[in-house]
């Protein structure tokens, strides 16, 4: 797939791992991805680290500090989209709901951010770049592929996005699983953006999430080296309905949650 040196508004394009360990993580998401790491000073006692295949940063990582830690947050991925105007489309989400959590900020010269929880709870980043486009790689192995959005209020959520990014949506009907709604720039399936479902039952009680994809040449093979490396499967490897390929979900040693993906003949 060819490298990435652009994405359009409303585009998904980079994903952050906040962990406890830093150390640990780079063990196993590099045993499961094949992952090396470029540490990079982010400010006092703060170390950002890119995870790159190849010579592309495919996602970054960093250890989380006190504060968060005495917030509760948990190990998590955090999801970036990219848009045009940052302080723009942080009013428009304000006004549609979400409640921001980091007011527009500059990330030296590398790009502007934010960062709210949309009206059903789940945390979201948008990023307008600079020296900083986001992943320099997406869908190939090890790369994040696609992203997701389980939520508590499907309706709610659907009528946020749509009106704060311009996405549209289409419903799919997934059989046992339910009904899929597709976000898309337009009704052409190549211009997809993410997707959502209602929160499944075996997630009941958890907060509403946008979950990271990583794509892989096989689900099952995969999925067996990730809990060898210490990780736990919360969904074990499935067929989506439609041919449409494989997944599994995973949970990091040190409690992030993160999806694998591999397509169908992949």
């Amino acid at each position: 797939m060819p490298t990435k040196t652009k994405y359009e508004h409303g585009q998904f394009s980079w994903a952050e791992l906040g962990t406890t360990n830093s150390d640990a993580a780079k063990k196993f998401y590099g045993g499961l991805f094949g992952w090396t790491f470029d540490d990079m000073p982010a400010g006092p006692d703060m170390v950002y680290t890119m995870n790159k295949l190849g010579n592309h940063a495919a996602s970054a990582l960093y250890t989380m500090g006190k504060e968060m830690t005495a917030q509760g947050v948990p190990p998590h991925w955090l999801s970036y989209v990219t848009v045009d105007d940052v302080d723009a489309i942080t009013a428009k989400a304000k006004q549609n709901g979400a409640k921001v959590m980091k007011e527009p900020f500059d990330v030296m010269d590398v790009g502007r951010m934010a960062v709210f929880t949309d009206p059903s709870g789940a945390h979201l980043a948008v990023w307008q770049p600079k020296k900083h486009i986001g992943a320099g790689i997406w869908g190939d192995p090890g790369a994040v592929c696609w992203n997701e959005l389980f939520t508590t209020n499907v309706d709610a959520a659907g009528k946020f996005y749509a009106s704060t990014f311009g996405w549209k949506t289409q419903a799919m009907d997934m059989g046992p699983m339910g009904t899929y709604t597709i976000f898309s720039k337009d009704s052409t399936k190549e211009s997809g953006r993410g997707g959502m479902m209602v929160m499944p039952p075996n997630m009941k009680g958890a907060p509403s999430n946008w979950l990271s994809y990583f794509a892989v040449q096989s689900v099952d093979t995969a999925s067996k080296k990730a809990t060898d490396l210490g990780g736990k499967l919360l969904a074990p490897p499935t067929d989506i309905p439609g041919n449409m390929g494989r997944f599994s979900i995973v949970q990091d040693p040190q409690g992030a949650v993160f999806g694998l993906y591999q397509s169908t003949g992949a």
